[in-house]
């Protein structure tokens, strides 16, 4: 059986690699074994699934193991589903793998990073693996730990503790709710095999429970608003190639946790469902971007456009459960399709643009605020050609990848006038938002890449840039090409996510895009729409061609090179070239002062007074002021009170004790 003869063998390698890079880590072969042995595993997993989906006959497969609690054993299960999240996780691991090849030569403290990131990819694998409830929990908990080790890398830092810390905590409030989930969808008999979970009809009260606690548990992962709070200065403060994996990777393991669980376990969904993820989906998509858009970190703006690409997803989940619900297959096939291929999409350019920023940081020192960099196309020239078609892919710019997903999932948006009346206006709204988000996006990822790459350097740090190790720019090179061939081939793609479509869809999928012609992608109809990547990559090709030759035929051949300048005068300090601050200010004053509350204050000194004026900018996160604060403050102080319970007697714990038992044997009797 290929589940028992290849994939749990293959994730005992990577503990074994973790293993090793503990006890080699500090030698100089140590990071060469361990990223190159993940990164062979990585790639065996990655070519076996994209084998089991090719080959759907070999699906699905179980495999029960006697270990775990003794009436239970662990269950293992290979299903289209897994399949594809499998090829996703293993996809990122060995890009990212690839990437710290050369990423973390001269790493000064290997032994706090090289441990973990088998183990980390061995979690996530592991999750996807898992077929009940205690095995679920188990790895996810254990992929949960190994990227807060990862994250707590520089502890020396007050914030990366603070950072840590917080991830910590939202974690642990994710997997609770999912443990109350599984306790729901288990019932009174207990039965946590998913096989069981699926015979289990559940009530209409523990309907919404379990929608709720899905989505406080996956959403609490995928960084869904507001459980976002953790989500940007973790993946800040990890290493790159950490970051890659965190972004890229283990929040698509959040998106596959909420498939199985309401999409397979849960039963057939309220009309409902969907409206509430639409809704999440939009929301954290607009906020992700505005917070991107406000941030000068280079790293932090990646981390926050994760929260609108994770709500993009989740938009697309709310349309597929909108239409199943119903009575729409095949529109929630194409909402389907839309959500898988963003998924993957979203782990190839969020990857190559973390990847990227590693670059800029490993040139530059470790400089990432954009204010001090500028000027390095110059400098880095194979990075920042890498990281524009990054920008161009995640802004859904066609022809590349980013565009497909979404312009599919607007295609959903424009059948939904068949949903019924609250559904139906919801649809456009939410499409609205939509687009307001990828216009977000553009200004963003314009702003970002301008202000990095363009221009001339403000620091000493960019003006003496250099290119990062060959391994580092072939991982780049290689998810530039991917993201490249998937926005001009994705018939075939299309094709091969109709098994995983089927699965949770009742066989109900698109039509084989491998029929149309011109490699052209038709989701419904050709009089409806199509999409053609190869003719708009030969189109952009061309008119590009044509322009430059006009203007080299009937222009000027002289080259000439001057002084910078700035409106008609010479210009010898890069300080006055646009920041990202001045940059982004139209969109703070436009949409800050009603999100964030933005404030601008001008200290104007004045006639005949020395002192430099000052511009100061104020925002504030609501989120977190109006729920997290309050919320720590009333844990302080509950804490605060309880404290006196660590002076009771022997005799009060018993007694509590007892009333406990006798509350929880009250609880089952009445659930019974």
């Amino acid at each position: 059986m290929l589940i028992a003869g290849a994939f749990l063998p293959l994730l005992g390698i990577l503990l074994a690699l973790a293993v090793l890079g503990l006890v080699r880590g500090d030698r100089a072969c140590g990071t060469g074994l361990t990223y190159g042995g993940t990164l062979a595993t990585c790639s065996i997993l990655l070519l076996a699934a994209l084998v089991l989906l090719l080959q759907p006959s070999h699906l699905p497969q179980t495999l029960i193991l006697p270990l775990g609690l003794p009436w239970l054993g662990m269950h293992f299960r290979l299903d289209a589903l897994t399949a594809f999240f499998l090829l996703v996780v293993d996809l990122g691991g060995a890009l990212a793998c690839l990437y710290a090849l050369g990423y973390a030569k001269g790493e000064p403290e290997p032994k706090r990073v090289l441990p973990f990131v088998p183990a980390f990819l061995l979690g996530m694998n592991l999750v996807l693996l898992a077929d009940d409830a205690f095995t679920f929990l188990l790895a996810w908990e254990f992929m949960s730990l190994t990227s807060w080790a990862l994250v707590l890398r520089e502890h020396e830092a007050r914030a990366t503790r603070e950072g840590a810390y917080l991830y910590l905590v939202m974690a642990s409030l994710g997997t609770a709710a999912l443990l109350l989930c599984f306790g729901l969808l288990a019932g009174p008999g207990g039965a946590y095999d998913f096989t069981s979970i699926r015979r289990h009809a559940l009530g209409p009260t523990a309907h919404v429970l379990v929608l709720v606690l899905a989505l406080l548990g996956a959403g609490s992962k995928a960084g869904l608003v507001p459980l976002h709070a953790w989500l940007p200065p973790a993946h800040a403060a990890a290493p790159s190639h950490v970051s890659a994996l965190m972004s890229g990777v283990m929040t698509k393991v959040a998106v596959y946790a909420a498939l199985r669980l309401l999409f397979d376990l849960a039963g057939p969904p309220g009309w409902w469902w969907g409206a509430v993820l639409m809704v999440l989906g939009a929301v954290s998509a607009v906020l992700g971007l505005l917070y991107a858009v406000l941030q000068n970190d280079l790293k932090r703006l990646l981390a926050y456009s994760t929260v609108e690409n994770l709500g993009i997803v989740y938009i697309a989940l709310g349309f597929a459960l909108a239409f199943a619900a119903n009575g729409m297959p095949t529109a929630a096939a194409l909402a389907l399709s839309a959500a898988f291929l963003h998924v993957l999409n979203h782990t190839l350019f969020k990857s190559l643009l973390f990847m990227g920023a590693g670059a800029v940081l490993h040139g530059t020192g470790g400089e990432r605020d954009m204010d001090r960099l500028g000027g390095l196309i110059h400098r880095l020239p194979v990075t920042s050609a890498c990281c524009l078609l990054g920008a161009a892919a995640i802004s859904a710019l066609p022809p590349l990848n980013g565009f497909v997903s979404e312009w599919l999932l607007f295609q959903a948006v424009l059948v939904s006038p068949a949903l019924p009346e609250v559904l139906r206006f919801l649809a456009p709204a939410v499409g609205a938002l939509m687009a307001l988000a990828a216009a977000l996006a553009a200004a963003c990822f314009v702003r970002a890449y301008g202000i990095t790459f363009l221009g001339r350097p403000r620091s000493e740090a960019a003006a003496h840039a250099h290119e990062i190790d060959h391994k580092a720019r072939l991982a780049m090179i290689a998810a530039a090409a991917l993201c490249v061939l998937l926005g001009v081939f994705p018939g075939p793609v299309i094709d091969l996510l109709s098994l995983v479509v089927a699965e949770l869809n009742h066989d109900v999928t698109l039509p084989a895009q491998g029929r149309q012609g011109w490699l052209s992608l038709v989701p419904i109809e050709p009089a409806h729409s199509s999409y053609n990547g190869l003719v708009l990559l030969v189109f952009v090709l061309a008119s590009a061609g044509l322009a430059a030759g006009f203007v080299h035929r009937f222009a000027s051949r002289a080259l000439r090179r001057g002084p910078a300048w700035d409106c008609g005068y010479p210009d010898p300090d890069p300080r006055t070239q646009y920041s990202a601050a001045s940059f982004s200010q139209p969109l703070r004053r436009v949409f800050g002062t009603v999100v964030f509350r933005a404030s601008e204050q001008v200290d104007m000194p004045a006639p005949g007074e020395t002192r430099p004026a000052r511009f100061t900018v104020r925002w504030h996160d609501l989120v977190w002021e109006r729920l997290y604060m309050p919320t720590a403050s009333l844990v302080g102080s509950l804490a605060d009170r309880l404290n006196i319970l660590q002076y009771l007697t022997v005799r009060r714990y018993l007694s509590m004790m007892f009333a406990a038992l006798v509350t929880l044997l009250i609880v089952v009797a009445a659930w019974r």
